[in-house]
């Protein structure tokens, strides 16, 4: 993808702002490199990535960029992985997050007329704030409700007339199995669903859109990244466009950090252009996708990333062989019977790796045909054999926030 004159020029005057801070993260990032000897982009993409790594590293106000008297937010990462990553918001920040967020929700086709029911988290996170901040510049109407309490969730959305639920994937079929288990669905008048925060199957997605009776739309952002509003898919389902006068996309191959060919699939890395309380340069997303060339037919002239397979961390290695979720999801869609949730466990027993797939099943399905169907073909397309244990729907755990399908024992 080559970067536009446009973003180049942005680039290189946050390049010269960040390395004129004295002590400044990416005055030390980039020591002894000559800012000004970078003259094209492939001059620009010799500079050093950065990672999750070097901003807990910065902990806890080391990004800063601005004065203290020019931050006006605080969001952070979950920290449930380690140091939780710090990030400082200008009001100027504030604002063109909640542009983007806008031309999200405008690009799903929502009007201020629309009754937008928010379900993930407030607070720290990223999430509930800005979908709450891009509707309301929109001129939705806005139920903050937060995760948790389907009770109350389903009254409010029953009483309110909500028409767009913005959640995780995980709290969406959730709330889908509940408007069914309680037959409220005449009473339901969603329209659309807004999902992020992690990646689903295909066989999700449909389950979700057809117990709700809504069309679907894929949201991506992160933390460090302003927060979820960053990209957005349309209603072809064709990819996510995201907003290329606000971030600069690289994909490089994450074994070896070069550039790959346009439309090979590889690990998506981000430069904010006009971000202020906390500028990120190429830094790598963990995140794999891929650059989808040519026009959308919805007319969007903004371009797209494929809707993402996984994250280079989600790998797991059994008897040798490389497995992503993305793999299970996509083989399960192809099996007859079997539903959308899944679990894998993965145990070390008697000397050797035994990975275990729970997988609901669709009602009245043999679950013995079935078993054998999907360890045929596990063998078949991933390489290795596995136990494998149907259950009913509703057997496996549901989530309010982000679902954990698998489970490495072995350490």
């Amino acid at each position: 993808m080559r970067m536009k004159e446009a973003q180049f020029e942005l680039i290189k005057q946050q390049l010269r702002k960040l390395t004129s801070i004295p002590g400044g993260f990416y005055q030390k990032k980039f020591e002894g490199i000559d800012i000004e000897a970078i003259q094209s982009q492939e001059d620009f993409e010799r500079l050093p990535f950065s990672w999750k790594g070097d901003l807990r590293e910065a902990y806890p106000l080391g990004l800063q960029a601005v004065p203290d008297s020019e931050i006006v937010r605080i969001h952070s990462s979950s920290g449930t992985t380690g140091t939780p990553v710090i990030i400082p918001y200008t009001r100027r920040d504030i604002e063109d997050w909640a542009i983007m967020f806008k031309r999200c929700y405008e690009t799903a086709g929502l009007t201020p007329l629309d009754r937008v029911q928010i379900t993930p988290g407030y607070g720290l996170w990223t999430a509930g704030i800005g979908f709450q901040t891009g509707a309301e510049l929109l001129g939705c109407m806005v139920i903050p409700m937060g995760p948790g309490n389907t009770d109350k969730q389903l009254r409010m959305m029953q009483d309110l007339k909500a028409t767009v639920l913005c959640a995780t994937s995980s709290y969406a079929l959730l709330l889908a199995e509940e408007i069914a288990k309680r037959g409220i669905t005449d009473q339901i008048h969603l329209k659309k669903g807004i999902i992020g925060s992690e990646r689903w199957g295909e066989k999700m997605r449909k389950r979700i859109a057809a117990e709700l009776g809504v069309q679907l739309y894929d949201i991506y952002g992160l933390t460090e990244v302003y927060g979820p509003g960053i990209g957005m898919s349309c209603d072809y389902e064709c990819g996510m466009h995201y907003w290329n006068d606000y971030i600069y996309c690289e994909i490089v191959d994450p074994k070896t950090g070069e550039i790959v060919p346009d439309g090979e699939i590889g690990e998506l890395v981000i430069t904010t252009l006009r971000k202020e309380g906390a500028p990120l340069i190429r830094y790598r997303t963990h995140d794999l996708t891929r650059f989808l060339s040519g026009d959308c037919p919805c007319g969007l002239s903004y371009p797209r990333i494929d809707t993402l397979i996984g994250r280079t961390d989600d790998m797991i290695k059994v008897k040798g062989v490389n497995i992503f979720p993305s793999q299970i999801d996509e083989l399960l869609g192809t099996v007859e019977g079997a539903s959308s949730e899944y679990q894998v466990m993965i145990d070390h027993l008697g000397g050797r790796d035994i990975l275990t797939l729970f997988v609901e099943t669709n009602p009245g399905v043999d679950k013995g045909e079935l078993e054998r169907g999907i360890k045929f073909r596990f063998k078949e397309k991933i390489g290795i054999s596995i136990a494998c244990k149907p259950v009913e729907i509703g057997d496996l755990p549901r989530s309010e926030k982000k679902s954990t399908r698998i489970f490495d024992n072995r350490y």
